[in-house]
This record gives structure tokens, C-alpha cells and sequence, in this order.
């Protein structure tokens, strides 16, 4: 039985287990790590780390996994070495490698069952947080941390104190998870969860499905927030059935946990929103924006690009005429090659193409500005991706708007900012 003086939130226990002690928010701790996770952008850094630590192996080449999702295709020479140079460092260590074409890292992670409940799991990728639907402790770190702990499978970390984030109200069809994420991000801030996890409960939780629970994990770090852990229940045991037959161990946090603020969003008040030019802490209701001219958008990546998302893109495009309006460059990137082995399956990918869409390799595509399609000049761009920062799509000349793969369909159809609820149908 717990007490006041017991009780701990999820990030408490999960990291009191890697510790090998009962630990507090606020304690300093090394803890065991359960899988580790480098991109083409972060490992060939953590590689140079590694062989000045002196590492001369992995601590278990079973729980190291790497992904080409950066530069997907790679696109220059520079690139292109860094992928031979972890194709080395795999082949004389070991560990997963994932060529270009497969995924993003933590999709992969989360697809592979890789990640489970109860893990602690690190990457070299500040999205790395999006593993966490998975009741799950999952964190971004820098190339030093992930080298240390390719050599000795532990991490140095600050139990990070805990926000509640309280789910109530029944969801409106119209509202997405981006738009979710999107209150929240405006709700807490851009740095207002600095350190901190962000711990998700409330009856609101069950009108989220298990991809709506990967968008709002990833966009939590854009409140700065060290982890976003969602709890176990039946979405995530029908998302690991077919993906695994190790057992669950889920996490749930003890009545009277302590926290060090709860924020409570009803999701009945929330309905579409658009994050503007140069921040996604730059919200504001989506009619404030109805009209901006664009000249591309962007539906893909790690928060719109998955199976349900490009299904309601399509659904949307069909609707408003089955054409893209001729001033726009639509961009299609899929998450992982289950997804788009899917989206080829069922025809989706070849619909899009006939709409005049372009089709990338899966990856990070276009969001990072590292490969794919880069915005034209003084451009508007209207995006599912999680961030909007000046040049972070490769040119820091285009303004980057962040909104619901229905809303970017809509004004890919209309060539400006459009609700897909109101926009009239084409006949």
C-alpha cells in the first residue's frame, strides 16, 4: 500500500527500476538502459565519442538500433559517408541498422516493438519522447550520452518532476491529435515544461487512438518537456498483439504521486488549430489563417504520416475535386515502409501520384530540410510536421505553418489555407 511519503508518478518508478533504487524527482541517477537509438544525423558524432571514450564494443548489440531517416535518400557525398561510416561501425560492432527507405528511428522503434512497457529507452533525436505512448520512459539526448551508453548501457539523468496533463470532454469529429498538441503546446509553452515529464491520464485518453497517442508523445518535446507517457490500457495492448510476444509490464502512477502542476484540456473546447510563422507555440484557431496563400504543403513525417493520417488527406482531396490546385507542390513522405507498403497495397500512393502529388522516400523528407523537397523562396508552407522554425525546412526565406493532415489537404486543393469543413465541394 502507498503513502504520501511512497507514491511516485510513472517517471518515478520506471527510472527507480533503472536505477536499482527507489528514486524522487530531483534525485540524479545513472539507470540501466533498455534500447538505444541513433540516426544518420547524430551517430557518426556518436561514433567520434566512442572511440575517444575508448570503446571497444557494445555493452549488447541487441539493444542498439540505427536508421538512415535524416538524409533519406542522402543527397551529397558528405551524406552518403556518413551512412558508409555507420554501416562500418555495424558491421565491426554489431547493433540494427536500418537503411535509408525504412523509417524514422522511433517509428521503427515503436512499429518493431523494440520499445515496450515499462522501458526506458533513449535516442540521439529530441523526438525520441514519442516512444512514451508506449507507457514507456522515452528521452532524447545528445551523441556524447549516446556513445557512453553504447559502451556501457547506462545514462546519467535528473528524475525529472512531473506535470499531469488531465484529458477530459468528449472529442469533436473535427479535432485531430495535431490540434490537440497544438492546445497543449500553446496551453503549457515552449519552454514551460523544461525538464519536466509529461504524464497523460484522464477519461479523455480513450477517444485517442494508439497513432493520435505518437503525435501528441512527439509534440510534447516542443514544450520542452524531457518524456510524455501515456498509460497502458486495451489501444495499447491491441497495438503490441500482433507485434510482439514478450509480456506487458505496464506503469501506472500511485494515487497521491506528486506533481509539480496538473493542466487539464477539455478536449469538447478544442477544435482546429493552426501553428504560424516562426514557432509551434504560435497557435491560433484555424479561421485566423483561412486565406493565407501556399505554395507547398507537406503531409508526411513523424506527426502526419501515417496509414489513418494520408487515408484522411486522400478522403479530403476526393472530396474538394480529387486535384491539387496548380499554384501548389504537394508532398507525400510516409513514416516507415510498413506504412507505405500499405499505402501501396491499397492504391493510396498511386492516387496521390495521379493528383500530380510527389512521393519521397520514407524518412524524416522534407521537416528537417536535410533531404527531400526544399521550399521555394519567400514561400508559405503548410505542414503536419512538429516544427516550424525558421530554416528548418532548408530555407530560412519560407514561412512554415504546422496544421492537421486534413486541414493541409483541403488547402492543397484550394491553394490557401482552407477548412476542410466549410471549404465548398467541388462539383
Amino acid at each position: 500500500m502507498t503513502t504520501p511519503l511512497t507514491a511516485r508518478t510513472i517517471s518515478e518508478k520506471i527510472l527507480s527500476v533503472k536505477a536499482g533504487r527507489p528514486v524522487r524527482a530531483g534525485d540524479v541517477v545513472m539507470c540501466s538502459v533498455d534500447r538505444l537509438i541513433g540516426t544518420d544525423a547524430s551517430t557518426p558524432m556518436a561514433i567520434d565519442y566512442f572511440e575517444r571514450m575508448g570503446g571497444t564494443r557494445l555493452f549488447d548489440p541487441s539493444r542498439v538500433m540505427f536508421a538512415f531517416d535524416h538524409y533519406s535518400p542522402a543527397t551529397t557525398a558528405k551524406t552518403r559517408g556518413f551512412h558508409d561510416r555507420v554501416r562500418e561501425f555495424v558491421r565491426l560492432f554489431g547493433g540494427e541498422l536500418h537503411e535509408a527507405g525504412e523509417g524514422i528511428s522511433f517509428q521503427l522503434a515503436v512499429e518493431l516493438a523494440r520499445a515496450l512497457p515499462g522501458d526506458l529507452v533513449i535516442g540521439a533525436d529530441s523526438h525520441t519522447v514519442t516512444c512514451g505512448a508506449l507507457n514507456l520512459f522515452a528521452l532524447g539526448v545528445g551523441s556524447s550520452d549516446l556513445a557512453a551508453a553504447m559502451i556501457t548501457g547506462q545514462a546519467w539523468l535528473r528524475v525529472p518532476e512531473t506535470i499531469r496533463v488531465v484529458l477530459t470532454g468528449e472529442r469533436p469529429p473535427a479535432t485531430s491529435a495535431k490540434d490537440i498538441a497544438l492546445a497543449l503546446v500553446a496551453e503549457i509553452g515552449t519552454d514551460g515544461a523544461n525538464y519536466q515529464a509529461l504524464e497523460f491520464e484522464g477519461p479523455g485518453v480513450a477517444a485517442l487512438s494508439f497513432d493520435d497517442r505518437l503525435v501528441m508523445s512527439n509534440m510534447a518535446v516542443e514544450t520542452d518537456a524531457k518524456a510524455a507517457i501515456f498509460p497502458f490500457d486495451g489501444a495499447t495492448a491491441a497495438y503490441l498483439a500482433p507485434r510482439t510476444s514478450r509480456g506487458n509490464t505496464p506503469v501506472a502512477a500511485d494515487p497521491g504521486a506528486r506533481y509539480v502542476r496538473e493542466v487539464t484540456l477539455d478536449l469538447s473546447a478544442i477544435m482546429p488549430r493552426v501553428a504560424f510563422p516562426h514557432s509551434p507555440g504560435n497557435v491560433k484557431a484555424l479561421e485566423q489563417a483561412i486565406g493565407v496563400p501556399v505554395q507547398m504543403v507537406f503531409i508526411g513525417t513523424c506527426t502526419g504520416g501515417r496509414v489513418a493520417d494520408l487515408h484522411e488527406a486522400l478522403g479530403v482531396l476526393a472530396r474538394f475535386g480529387g486535384r491539387v490546385a496548380p499554384a501548389v507542390q504537394l508532398v507525400i513522405t510516409p513514416a516507415s515502409r510498413e506504412v507505405e507498403e500499405c499505402l501501396v497495397n491499397d492504391g493510396t500512393l498511386a492516387r496521390f501520384r495521379a493528383m500530380g502529388a510527389v512521393v519521397t522516400p520514407t524518412g524524416c523528407g522534407a521537416c528537417c530540410g536535410t533531404s527531400g523537397i526544399i521550399p521555394a523562396d519567400g514561400s508559405n508552407v503548410l505542414s503536419t510536421a512538429n516544427r516550424n522554425f525558421k530554416a528548418r525546412m532548408g530555407n530560412a526565406t519560407a514561412s512554415i505553418y504546422l496544421a492537421s493532415p486534413a486541414v493541409c489537404a483541403a488547402s492543397a486543393a484550394s491553394g490557401h489555407i482552407s477548412d476542410p469543413c466549410t471549404m465548398p465541394e467541388a462539383r
